[in-house]
């Protein structure tokens, strides 16, 4: 180092946490509300994260207009309601605070939390060195945890087109008159629905057989029909072997990148398509580079195996588990309090071994799961019995639409005459999963569980059914 530089400051602190994103402020919240600890957010771009400004809130608040609209659309006695591009963008940028995070600093500081702006990296044992305006190093008495979130994959034939990612489409500005998407995941499904209510023609190409192919196959094939059903391409075992774009161009969040988008299909797979825009949508995988981990003799590998020293943790999307916010926060949670614990000199309180994974997808219809589905419980060698009802023999699940698409199903462990898993597929189904979350938990008998009385007339009578189904072995 130049003799002449100015060293960095060094301040201490009890927790740093790298990654200001829902999971970084809530390990941050946890370890620290109740005991006395000190913990500093380190974050590069926007306080709030991923989450925040480019996924789950400006998504749900495309979506849930469309639902609404689209319930008027199939009620009788209400005339369909109107959309408007312009008025929905607003509420995008309304929910999304018009990408500042002045509230979600303000929040934490709120709460005792200081905020450091710039990219953290390790530099040795508890020492995280922050590049920003002002170079800092953060020395964390307790512990340091890593919660830098997720990162596209893009696979190589669509590098150095400008093709949209995850953000471009939640930040939509100009509609593109033909998108392509690619993928069939949660992201290609719920992106292709907002788009196509905004005015684009919508072809995803999906290169395996069905979409969302780790859902239910009855739920899989409910939501391409639903995708069908409102205009939107769905092409299976599509392979694209090239892919070209005239001028790419860095137009900025939402807009169209370019000009067309020439996409190849290889193997019969289809004819050559042209498009307007594409969104790739094929996954994340944890954002673990640039992070100073050889620093301290780890891999991202380390990382995401969970081999790391008691001193340093991984929550969220950067831990390798489930690419959910509420399971992130989950964890968050979990860790905090540890963390809390172990600096008071407690034993962290017992934890279940794992818990169920639920998450809803807001596609027309919805669709909700938690848990195992049923192949994934064989495959673990669970001996299940399976029950199914159609929404449409339910009085009170009926009333949501007058032309209403749905199924559920519930996967039992027959030895145990234990819930370990549902799947829903209807109108707001997402408000219906947590109560099979809680009784995966809790371990609650079907037995038992046939004296929780749904009231009537509600879509929760869908309950009452499937366990009716149920064979009289598990029943009692």
């Amino acid at each position: 180092m130049d003799a002449n530089s100015v060293q960095p400051e060094t301040r201490d602190y009890d927790v740093v946490v790298i990654g200001a994103g829902p999971a970084g402020e809530n390990v941050a919240q946890y370890a620290t509300q109740h005991s006395g600890l000190t913990a500093v957010l380190v974050e590069a771009e926007l306080v709030g994260g991923e989450c925040s400004y480019y996924a789950c809130m400006p998504s749900k608040a495309l979506l849930v207009p469309l639902e609404i609209a689209n319930q008027a659309d199939h009620m009788h006695g209400l005339e369909p309601e109107r959309l408007s591009n312009e008025q929905l963008l607003k509420r995008r940028d309304h929910w999304v605070s018009h990408y500042r995070d002045a509230g979600q600093v303000s929040w934490a500081q709120g709460v005792g939390l200081d905020v450091v702006r710039g990219a953290g990296r390790l530099i040795g044992e508890r020492l995280v060195q922050v590049d920003g305006a002002e170079p800092v190093v953060l020395r964390a008495r307790q512990a340091v945890v890593i919660a830098t979130g997720s990162e596209p994959v893009v696979p190589a034939v669509y590098q150095g087109i400008r093709a949209w990612g995850s953000r471009d489409a939640t930040g939509v500005v100009e509609v593109p008159g033909h998108l392509a998407i690619i993928g069939g995941g949660v992201v290609a499904c719920e992106a292709a629905t907002w788009m196509r209510a905004l005015g684009s023609q919508v072809t995803m190409l999906v290169r395996g057989g069905s979409l969302l192919p780790k859902q239910e196959p009855f739920a899989r094939e409910l939501i391409a029909e639903g995708l069908r059903r409102q205009g939107i391409e769905v092409i299976t075992g599509a392979n694209v072997s090239s892919c070209t774009r005239a001028d790419p161009q860095d137009t900025g969040l939402g807009h169209i990148h370019g000009g067309p988008v020439t996409l190849h299909l290889a193997d019969g797979s289809g004819p050559e398509l042209v498009a307007d825009e594409l969104l790739v949508a094929t996954g994340r995988r944890p954002q673990l580079g640039n992070l100073g981990l050889d620093a301290v003799g780890l891999s991202a590998q380390d990382i995401t195996g969970g081999s790391t020293p008691e001193w340093l943790y991984a929550v969220g999307d950067a831990s390798g588990g489930a690419l959910l916010t509420h399971m992130g926060k989950y964890q968050a949670r979990v860790i905090g309090e540890r963390i809390a614990a172990r600096a008071a000199g407690r034993t962290p309180d017992t934890v279940p071994e794992s818990v169920p994974v639920p998450q809803v997808i807001f596609t027309e219809p919805q669709l909700a799961h938690t848990g195992l589905t049923e192949a994934q419980a064989r495959a673990s060698g669970i001996d299940v019995a399976v029950t199914a009802v159609d929404y449409n023999t339910v009085a009170g699940a009926s009333l949501l639409r007058d032309d209403l698409v749905g199924r559920a199903n519930l996967v039992i462990d027959r030895a145990r005459k234990v819930m370990v898993g549902a799947t829903f597929v209807g109108p707001e189904v997402g408000e219906l999963i947590h109560g099979a979350t809680i009784a995966i938990v809790a371990a609650t008998p079907i037995p038992l569980l046939r004296h929780a009385v749904p009231s009537y007339p509600t879509a929760s009578e869908l309950w009452l059914r499937l366990i009716e189904a149920l064979p009289e072995e598990v029943l009692h």
